[in-house]
């Protein structure tokens, strides 16, 4: 008889009650439901505490027996071998769960970004921030020192930022030295996918001129963003 089959099944239908009533008392006090949710961190620590008992419980059994065969050390090996595998997935799914409940981007995806400026705007990138403005954490891009140049004489900031947290609210926020605070709303999923090229060409979202300047027609039909993810 495998003496491990009927631990694991009680030991699987021990923590199924109190997960149970866990998961209704987590309803009860505002705990989301879901995977995405606190209820789907406690239910995968519920399964992780569920498979650590029924290990905790064969091992025990197993070392107390008397005299095994060895066809009873092989079948009980290979039991313990796949109690063991299931306590590794509980352990990735804990973290998935929690990586999820707290936005946090395990891949960290990259953002690579082109900024078109009116002409005479810079002649270097030096002085120049770009800032990644989200609902979770704002960072500062990585801006190449070299500006490139379109067709018309216009110059173009180049670089790249990383995607921490996954969220829709994403704002790039560009400081020129001197002139005009733009911000460019990224229309990005919260979990983008990587793309092999840049997107079209997006006009800045608002524009606020230095030292309460007035907005020109060549700075607001200028001053556009065009990214691809990494």
């Amino acid at each position: 008889m495998n003496i491990t089959s009927p631990i694991l099944t009680g030991a699987g239908r021990a923590a199924q009650l109190p997960g149970d009533s866990m998961s209704s008392l987590l309803r009860t006090i505002g705990l989301s439901d879901g995977p995405d949710g606190g209820l789907g961190i406690v239910m995968s620590a519920l399964s992780g505490v569920a498979a650590a008992l029924a290990v905790a419980i064969m091992l025990s059994v197993y070392f107390r027996t008397g005299h095994r065969s060895r066809r009873d050390v092989l079948r009980h090996g290979l039991a313990a071998s796949a109690v063991f595998v299931l306590v590794a997935f509980v352990i990735v799914d804990m973290r998935q769960a929690a990586q999820a409940y707290l936005g946090i981007n395990p891949a960290k995806p990259a953002v690579e970004f082109e900024i078109r400026l009116p002409k005479g705007t810079l002649t270097t990138a030096a002085d120049t921030q770009i800032e990644l403005l989200t609902d979770r954490n704002q960072k500062l891009a990585k801006v190449q020192r070299a500006l490139a140049a379109t067709d018309d004489g216009r110059s173009i900031l180049r670089g790249t930022v990383t995607l921490d947290y996954r969220t829709t609210e994403r704002v790039m926020l560009l400081n020129l030295p001197g002139q005009a605070q733009s911000m460019f709303r990224l229309r990005l999923p919260a979990s983008p996918s990587r793309t092999s090229g840049f997107g079209p060409w997006h006009l800045a979202d608002d524009i606020v001129p230095a030292g309460g300047g007035t907005m020109t027609t060549e700075i607001h039909d200028t001053l556009a963003i065009r990214y691809r993810v990494l």
